[in-house]
């Protein structure tokens, strides 16, 4: 693989980036640097800017205000600099899904420019690594969760970039599938290359990621590699609720007719 950065360059640099939506300021002025070649997790709770940011760095989402790069490229001066380098997997990805599996890689590698031998050959290895060969004719209409996040990701792959996105790519995915993602992300990392996901579930990050961000109301409250992170606390979830100031709450009280037969 060709990278536009070495490890240790940074993959994404993202300076005063602002999103409002109406008077609902989703983010706030972000400034972040994320290293090439690393697993990164981008993490937060529900509302935390998270889907918004990725969408605004991939190019799906324009900017109030700030500026993206990525591996070197201008965001939104030089898009398809960037979107030659990039995959993306967002969340609630649509497909055109009124193609096979099969199909849809075809048309996903041929939009991109590769040389239609060449796509047929590396489609036929995504289906066969991702467990979907006896499903590559199948309608992705008619595919189940897991299967559509593993064509997603196949057609992000594709065309073998440099960075790879992906928001909440295991949501919805049962532990078989997630198991199979898992692998060809970790794969993937290893030749070099870069991905940056999205997810609430701290557990999951602290497994895969050697890199973390934590959003929380549209800002970052920290980044850096896992141990920076987590600092002294013993997880990388306890560092998170101290992050993003979450605090145990007494529901006894105000749940006392809950459970134990009464009603």
């Amino acid at each position: 693989m060709t990278q536009g950065a070495g490890v240790g360059a940074a993959a994404v640099r993202v300076q005063g980036l602002w999103k409002r939506f109406g008077q609902q300021v989703a983010v706030a002025g972000i400034d972040l640097e994320l290293p090439a070649g690393r697993f990164i997790g981008l993490v937060g709770p529900n509302g935390a800017g998270k889907t918004t940011t990725l969408s605004m760095v991939t190019g799906l989402l324009r900017p109030d205000q700030g500026r993206v790069e990525v591996v070197g490229h201008d965001v939104w001066q030089d898009p398809v600099a960037v979107k030659a380098r990039i995959g993306v997997l967002p969340e609630g990805l649509r497909l055109f899904d009124r193609l096979s599996g099969r199909e849809l890689l075809g048309y996903s590698g041929r939009l991109r420019g590769l040389p239609g031998a060449e796509v047929d050959k590396r489609a036929a290895q995504l289906l066969d690594v991702l467990d979907l060969t006896g499903a590559q004719h199948k309608l992705v209409v008619d595919y189940s969760t897991g299967m559509r996040k593993k064509i997603g990701l196949a057609a992000a792959l594709l065309h073998n970039p440099e960075v790879l996105f992906l928001d909440e790519p295991f949501e919805g995915v049962d532990p078989v599938s997630a198991q199979t993602i898992r692998g060809v992300l970790e794969r993937y990392t290893a030749s070099g290359a870069t991905v940056v996901f999205s997810s609430h579930v701290m557990e999951l990050v602290e497994s895969l990621c050697d890199w973390v961000a934590v959003l929380a109301a549209g800002r970052i409250r920290a980044q850096g590699t896992l141990d920076e992170v987590r600092g002294g606390a013993p997880t990388l979830q306890q560092a998170f609720l101290e992050l993003v100031g979450a605090h145990s709450r007494d529901t006894g009280s105000e749940l006392d007719w809950l459970g134990g037969g009464a009603r």
